[in-house]
């Protein structure tokens, strides 16, 4: 039987994508590992892998379109012995686009990519929820005659995989999912609308304007920031930070590293400051996970990059464990395929909170909106050179930054907050502890 190649899953936040590139063609053979296409998600474009042999018989979608959702099928690939005249699939019609709402919905990867698979039935739907599992999965199931909804799934995210199917039997998998099936989650409280795109427009009648199509990353963007407003209870701890110290630090560091090509950035040591403050205040180490809480051992400290069209969170982990320069350059090179659209999922995706830095730009104060599941944000200005009142009651002119911790209070409380604030001044007003 021909394999029907899906449209992969490529990240957890995708649910349809753009299928940008065929690299291969009708009547082209292909072994496994083979990159058959380019892929936008809803943050980057990414290359699709064959994890099977065989001569690409049809090809479903076309390159460039977009809003294919997950699981369409995009390709027949034929095995051996098979030929054009096996295809039930004589074409496809071209998705819908899916609403802007969608953007933010869930879809598990398992590995880097999804793997073609025969033909089988749609991800099924239990109580309304898409069931996520490998096309090899399905084509297994699809066999056997099991029901995916009634199968616990072992891989990432919970997704089906082919261990979970193999030795399964119809009877034994009904009761593994009875065994593990979650209690059934509150309904959500309906969240209050803007006006429609059409109200909008009537309201600009007369009026010269372009519209502009929302492109993946930015109904991503507008998804997220809308649930982080609605369903976040933000509040705000400000503190500002004598740089004095730190600048005159890094002035000498820099110098003793310019034979190794390292330059280290401000906002280099506010990342591992933040770093030490998670471990220091491990209980503002967590995020929030729907009913409960998730406190992290490691400090993986994300970074806010700005890039056309939205914005990326590139994550630095274990960074309480690396040097310095160890955290400058792997910050660069996050930050160029950042700007580029070459990050994977996994480089995006995590962290306990979020550094946002505006400093350069010359703001000298802001207030960030929370990035969900994270508990908290630092929102980073400019170092300005101010008055000040030094311990012994003279008045000098010192370096001050301002900082504002946007707080998740169903994480962090004040008191938590402003103690993991004060570990951060602490490490940057006296920069060689970071050393330690």
């Amino acid at each position: 039987m021909p394999t029907e190649i899906l449209m992969p899953a490529l990240s957890p936040t995708m649910e349809e994508g753009t299928l940008a590139k065929w690299l291969v063609k009708e009547g082209d053979s292909v072994a496994s590992g083979d990159i058959i296409a380019e892929i936008e998600t809803d943050k980057a474009t990414m290359e699709f892998e064959a994890v099977d042999e065989g001569v690409i018989g049809k090809i479903l979608i076309e390159a460039g379109t977009d809003a294919v959702k997950v699981n369409t099928p995009i390709a027949v690939m034929l095995a051996e012995g098979e030929s054009a005249s096996d295809i039930k699939t004589a074409s496809a019609k071209k998705p819908e686009a899916a609403p802007a709402a969608d953007a933010g919905a869930k879809a598990a990867p398992e590995g880097g990519s999804d793997a073609p698979a025969p033909s089988a039935p749609p991800a099924p739907k239990a109580d309304g929820e898409r069931i996520f599992a490998s096309p090899l999965a399905r084509r297994i199931a699809a066999e056997k005659g099991l029901d995916l909804t009634q199968i616990s799934g072992s891989g990432p995210h919970g997704r089906i995989v082919k261990a979970d199917v193999a030795d399964a039997k119809p009877a034994q998998a009904s009761a593994a999912k009875a065994d593990t099936a979650p209690k059934a989650a509150p309904a959500a409280a309906a969240m209050a609308t803007g006006p429609t795109a059409e109200q909008v427009a009537k309201m600009y009648d007369g009026r010269a304007y372009e519209e502009v199509k929302l492109d993946g990353m930015r109904r991503t963007v507008a998804a997220r920031l809308t649930e982080a407003k609605q369903t976040i209870p933000h509040f705000y701890l400000r503190r500002e930070v004598q740089l004095d110290a730190l600048m005159k630090f890094r002035a000498d560091l820099n110098k003793q590293l310019e034979a190794r090509g390292v330059k280290l950035s401000v906002n280099d040591f506010i990342i591992k400051a933040c770093a030490m403050a998670l471990q220091a205040v491990p209980d503002c180490n967590a995020v929030w996970a729907g009913d409960r809480m998730l406190r992290l051992k490691p400090s993986d400290v994300t970074v806010a990059v700005a890039v056309e069209g939205g914005l990326f969170t590139p994550v630095l982990k274990d960074a309480h464990l690396k040097s310095l320069s160890a955290l400058s350059a792997e910050m660069k090179d996050l930050a160029g395929r950042a700007r580029n659209k070459k990050l994977a999922p996994h480089e995006y995706i995590g962290g306990a909170m979020a550094v946002s830095n505006l400093g350069m730009f010359g703001i000298e104060n802001f207030d960030a909106v929370i990035n969900p599941p994270h508990g908290s944000i630092l929102a980073v200005g400019a170092g300005l050179k101010k008055p000040v009142v030094g311990s012994d009651g003279e008045l000098k002119v010192a370096t001050v930054m301002s900082m504002t911790l946007s707080v998740d209070h169903r994480v962090i409380d004040g008191a938590l907050g402003a103690e993991f604030l004060k570990e951060v001044v602490a490490c940057l007003e006296n920069p060689v502890t970071m050393l330690a």
